[in-house]
């Protein structure tokens, strides 16, 4: 049945496939398939973040999946906040093999510009040092360089991504997160993604409107790289897919259907 669909979803900095766990059965209700992938060193991965030597050892797990997906498949493959910048090196790699990418209040690069200047952006300009909060920031590299990974705080997180989540939500993440790497090195190579390959998958953009972490950085993003369609979850905050997973499933469902 051409409406029913594979959806392959990808987490953010320090969360794991758990977070979609209020997603999935939403959508297989509608009849699709769902796969959620924990990356390196995240949910129940059994990698460390010192055993990850770049982002492609990261990003291993979304990329031996997709390589695995029969020849004439294509999936919807979505990712969420820093999750988006998986995604697009798995779009750049298996364009053929991915119907549409789905952004969720994510970094979304284009293919003119390093994806570290959405970093930068973020990180430099639109982020006050006050806002983090209790987040541990790791400097691997010494105190003169970037930081090298971070680890949201309970306080970050309620302040900041879960304020209208339910509380238990909010506990599950306390006791699930991980260190995340950035990867910031990796990211600031040049012709990571082209035209060609990356540029030739059709996007979409999905803004948290209550997102307190992004903010009006969603917008930059989506006019940084402008995707074929932006999509909009009133009273969603950063983790969407458990404040407002009826309205995002809902979303996601209208996305899919240009695609019959």
């Amino acid at each position: 049945m051409d409406s029913v669909k594979h959806f392959v979803l990808v987490h953010g900095a320090c969360h794991g496939a758990w977070c979609w766990y209020k997603l999935v059965p939403l959508l297989k209700s509608f009849g699709h398939r769902v796969t959620a992938l924990d990356l390196g060193a995240s949910g129940v991965n059994p990698k460390r973040l010192d055993e990850l030597a770049s982002v492609y050892d990261y990003v291993q797990p979304l990329m031996e999946f997709v390589a695995s997906l029969p020849q004439d498949e294509k999936v919807v493959l979505v990712g969420h906040s820093y999750g988006g910048l998986a995604i697009s090196l798995a779009m750049e790699s298996f364009p053929e093999k991915i119907l549409v990418g789905v952004f969720v209040a994510a970094y979304m690069p284009n293919y003119i510009s390093p994806p570290v200047t959405l970093a930068q952006e973020f990180f430099i300009n639109r982020s006050k040092p006050e806002s983090l909060l209790d987040t541990q920031l790791s400097f691997g590299q010494g105190l003169e360089s970037p930081p090298t990974a971070l680890t949201f705080g309970p306080d970050h997180l309620s302040v900041a991504l879960y304020q209208h989540c339910q509380p238990e939500d909010l506990e599950l993440a306390k006791s699930l997160i991980r260190p995340h790497g950035l990867f910031l090195e990796d990211y600031a190579k040049e012709s990571l993604l082209s035209k060609e390959k990356f540029g030739s998958v059709d996007r979409v953009y999905v803004v948290l409107e209550k997102d307190e972490i992004m903010k009006d950085f969603q917008q930059w993003v989506i006019d940084n790289s402008p995707p074929k369609e932006v999509k909009f979850i009133a009273g969603a905050d950063h983790m969407g897919m458990m404040s407002k997973p009826k309205e995002l499933c809902l979303c996601f469902q209208e996305i899919v259907q240009q695609y019959n």
